[in-house]
């Protein structure tokens, strides 16, 4: 029997609303695959006679592998989503499933024979990584009917690839938890240090383990930790989260909360529901004053950037 994983609305922009459109499920791996995979997951959707819902995410540095199927119409989807480098917008509308899986930062590397960073930023589809194994594995989840099934499906398949150990994953991703769990911090050279790696090192094991740059993922996680902040239903201190957060300024937290989310903070807690905010008005006079900005992030790709959506169909 599958083990279900609680509920994680992280990186799911106005989850509340999107919460009431769509439901989502996180699956535990089984024994073999938990040094590769986070988490395999079901999303259901059912919007007949109801308008299309247009989902933002704020998306970690995770592979998936997903298979959607559009039941009215009957259209099928078999994909492998690379890391996203820009923000990802998912349309879905009247009814449909995707059966996906979440790989480690850095989990998928034995499974795509070459750097991840070659997927970034991509959409392939799943014979590119499995061959007609991928195609056979897609029909067999497509014809289907029950999800829990349609997982076991994906999870044997995985599971009988036999990846070989690596302890370069287990790094990578310990590097990328610590950086979750210091949102405070800002400099890829003070995290060098703390993990003992050269900047050109923990560079080399980003590039070819996770698929973008510890820059992009260092901000990518402050910005997560802002919205989840924005969203929580308690009130907000910005100049106090902005210096939390590592930032010189409130006008450059929120010129970059504006950018990867798409409205100021205190705006974007006031619609999502929570409390007031304390400095909301200054909060977002302070980046409209300056305007939104991409992240210009050099070292890597991937994060939000100031370019325009990218909408995605997993």
């Amino acid at each position: 029997m599958a083990r279900l994983l609680p509920q994680d609305t992280r990186g799911i922009l106005r989850a509340r609303t999107g919460l009431e459109r769509f439901q989502v499920e996180r699956i535990a791996p089984p024994a073999p695959l938990v040094p590769f995979v986070e988490f395999l997951w079901v999303l259901h959707w059912d919007l007949r006679g109801r308008p299309p819902h247009r989902q933002k995410l704020l998306t970690r540095p995770n592979v998936h592998m997903t298979f959607t199927s559009y039941f009215t119409g009957t259209r099928t989807r078999a994909r492998i989503v690379g890391v996203v480098r820009d923000e990802f917008v998912e349309e879905i509308g009247d009814d449909g499933r995707v059966v996906g899986v979440g790989f480690r930062p850095g989990g998928f590397r034995p499974f795509a024979g070459g750097p991840v960073s070659a997927l970034t930023g991509r959409f392939a589809g799943v014979d590119e990584v499995f061959g007609a194994a991928g195609l056979a594995l897609a029909d067999e989840i497509f014809a289907t009917d029950g999800a829990e099934d349609a997982v076991a499906l994906l999870a044997e398949f995985l599971a009988g690839l036999r990846p070989g150990a690596d302890p370069s994953i287990e790094r990578a991703a310990e590097i990328v938890e610590r950086i979750a769990a210091l949102p405070g911090l800002v400099r890829v050279d003070e995290l060098a240090a703390d993990v003992g790696l050269s900047v050109r090192g923990l560079q080399r094991l980003f590039h070819e383990y996770v698929g973008i740059g510890p820059k992009r993922v260092i901000r990518r996680y402050r910005m997560l930790e802002a919205a989840g902040r924005a969203e929580a239903g308690t009130p907000v201190d910005w100049a106090g989260l902005a210096a939390e957060l590592g930032y010189t300024d409130q006008a450059h937290f929120t010129r970059d909360f504006t950018t990867a989310v798409g409205t100021p903070p205190a705006r974007y807690a006031r619609e999502t529901g929570a409390c007031a905010s304390h400095g909301a008005d200054s909060a977002d006079s302070a980046g409209a004053l300056g305007g939104a900005s991409g992240e210009g992030d050099a070292g890597g790709a991937g994060g939000t950037s100031g370019g325009g959506a990218g909408k995605i169909d997993v």
